[in-house]
């Protein structure tokens, strides 16, 4: 139906490779009206956004629609995509068209974002969409990992061979293979037979990744789009939550009390009625707090975003956070101090504010923490010194001073992984290579150098990893030649035994080799380049060089005439060794002669 309407009418799922590597997840959601709502659960996990506007039809009443939702979900980063270029041939229409687009997202979270002109036909602008795109994500904080994995289901199938698949995009902790699992709300209890992340098997799913999810024990028929997949116990299932709430300022007309709404929280849809608090209405653009009471339970912690719709007629009125999941209770309507209560929620304890602004840095100096929080600094700082003694804030070095560096245990952690699984993709797209250029790690992760340099020295005083020269790799990470490659390698080495003093030169060896396969045996020291041309195998270097050492030992000098009868070479192998030796301060030249280098 899709392919007959030309529109989506429900989410699509697909992942790319941005230009430096990184791969991200796509959710592709409905743009038109009749469809809102099904756009609205895949768009609860999302970190960037492509607002995509056809250039032949301009801004249309969806696309306002859909940056409401976006200012409501917070999602502030993102790329907007003048598509279908190709139909229009007057380059002033498309400047019209980008002029109403600019003009559409002035007071929104998307105003200042790139806009890029695409078509797909053509294949023109993609390079610039993919760049701006990564450009847009770099500036996204890492999923924190609160240790209480959610995987709220977006999609449901079976394969055969399989049994039940669920999808989703994880949040707040990782979950493992083999774990057992609970389906939320209704409780049912399954195990993590497999995990899959952009179609690669995983052992771990990390949060912000797209997942698909094998369970065992359950049938596809026992669960349904909006159940949140969770370990047994973490959360408990809710029918009323105490809300922040912001009236669309398009909204048609005023949020009176025990209005009936479509609840939209994650990818779950609930029709519930909303309890109005402190106010008799609220008139479009204006906000306050709502008591919304559900007809099906919802899995909800505090500081989840969510989105009302009005049923009939079908409006998406407004949406805000949730500052408590599990209110005792029906509230008084007009009490102050349930007022009082709820705006202390929304602002949180010193404790959670410090919490959530060392999150949202990832790392800092602590002094950047304390100005952040926007507490009094001494209280600020009394938290931080409290947070480090139970383990919930990483000192990166001692004493605690003001320019420490501090971040969440479990946002380094993350971020540490990252670096791993970065080396560990290195290591089996390259296996020939020793380790990966510590520069081009750096690049790949986009790290400040502070931070970098502090990971990096951190993962190797725990055996994590190793350093070899300018190279970093996984601790005992070996290169391993296929069995063809140590074919070619003996063939190669064979030459060399039949004369060690006159041994096949770089360029033969190149031809022979390959560039990666001779660099492997330089890596694992089998060979050692001496010069552009010459090369020697790790053990005759070795006897050559000691010949050296002992010669001059015995007679004081030597000249390359002397070495060359003695080994039976030629001058060009003997001359390249003894300047690698000046080189390396074993030997130094005096006219044409070379003695050991004094200490």
């Amino acid at each position: 139906e899709e392919q007959e309407r030309q529109m989506t009418i429900d989410l699509g799922f697909a992942f790319l490779t941005l230009p430096d590597g990184e791969e991200v997840g796509i959710v592709d959601v409905p743009g038109h009206r009749d469809f809102i709502e099904n756009m609205l659960a895949g768009v609860g996990g999302i970190d960037a956004v492509l607002l995509v506007v056809a250039a032949d039809e301009g801004v249309m009443p969806q696309t306002r629609e859909h940056l409401a939702i976006l200012d409501l979900l917070r999602v502030s980063s993102g790329v907007v995509v003048i598509t279908k270029t190709d139909l229009v041939e007057d380059p002033d229409w498309l400047e019209l068209v980008s002029d109403d687009v600019r003009k559409t997202l002035q007071g929104t979270v998307l105003e200042g974002a790139p806009i890029v002109h695409v078509s797909a036909i053509r294949h023109t602008g993609l390079g610039e969409l993919l760049q701006s795109l990564s450009d847009g994500l770099q500036k996204s904080p890492l999923r924190p990992d609160f240790g209480r994995p959610r995987l709220p289901i977006d999609r449901v199938f079976t394969l055969s061979g399989f049994g039940t698949v669920v999808t989703g995009t994880l949040t707040d902790g990782r979950f493992k293979v083999g774990e057992e699992v609970e389906i939320l709300p209704g409780g049912l209890k399954g195990r993590v037979r497999g995990l899959q992340s952009h179609k690669r098997n995983e052992d771990v799913a990390y949060p912000g990744t797209r997942t698909a999810m094998n369970i065992s024990g359950v049938s596809v028929e026992q669960i349904c789009r909006g159940e949140v997949i969770a370990h047994p116990g973490d959360y408990r299932p809710t029918r009323r939550l105490d809300v922040q709430y912001q009236h669309l300022r398009a909204a048609s007309s005023p949020l009176k009390h025990d209005l009936e709404v479509k609840c939209f929280h994650g990818t779950a849809e609930i029709v519930g009625r909303v309890r109005l608090l402190g106010k008799k209405e609220l008139r479009p653009g204006e906000d306050g707090w709502l008591q919304i009471e559900l007809r099906e339970p919802a899995v909800a912690v505090r500081g989840d975003r969510y989105i009302l719709r009005r049923p009939s007629p079908p409006e998406t009125i407004g949406g805000g956070v949730v500052v408590d999941p599990h209110p005792t209770g029906r509230h008084k309507r007009f009490s102050e101090a349930v007022l009082t209560r709820l705006q202390a929620l929304l602002q949180g304890t010193p404790d959670e504010i410090v919490q959530q602004t060392l999150m949202a840095l990832g790392v800092a100096p602590l002094e950047d923490l304390i100005l952040q929080s926007n507490l009094n600094q001494e209280v600020a700082k009394q938290v931080a010194v409290e947070m480090e003694a139970d383990g919930r804030l990483l000192a990166l070095s001692t004493p605690l001073t003001p320019k420490t560096l501090v971040a969440s245990p479990v946002y380094w952690q993350q971020i540490e992984d990252r670096v791993i699984q970065t080396l560990d993709r290195y290591h089996q797209e390259r296996p020939l290579r020793r380790g990966m250029p510590r520069q081009e790690l750096k690049s790949k992760l986009a790290f400040a150098a502070s931070l970098y340099n502090a990971l990096i020295s951190h993962l190797v005083s725990k055996g994590e990893l190793e350093e070899v020269d300018t190279l970093v790799a996984l601790y005992g990470h070996q290169i391993r030649l296929t069995p063809d490659q140590q074919v070619q390698v003996e063939k190669l080495l064979s030459r060399f035994a039949v004369d060690p003093f006159s041994p096949p030169t770089v360029k033969e060896c190149l031809q022979e080799l390959g560039e990666e396969l001779f660099n492997a045996l330089m890596d694992l020291g089998v060979l050692v380049r001496v010069s552009e041309e010459v090369v020697f195998r790790g053990e005759d270097y070795e006897r050559l060089r000691q010949d050296v050492v002992q010669w001059l030992q015995a007679h004081g000098t030597v000249t390359v005439a002397e070495l060359r009868d003695s080994w039976g070479t030629s001058r060009r192998y003997v001359l390249s060794l003894l300047e690698h030796l000046d080189a390396e301060g074993i030997t130094v030249r005096e006219g044409d002669v070379r003695r050991l280098k004094s200490n």
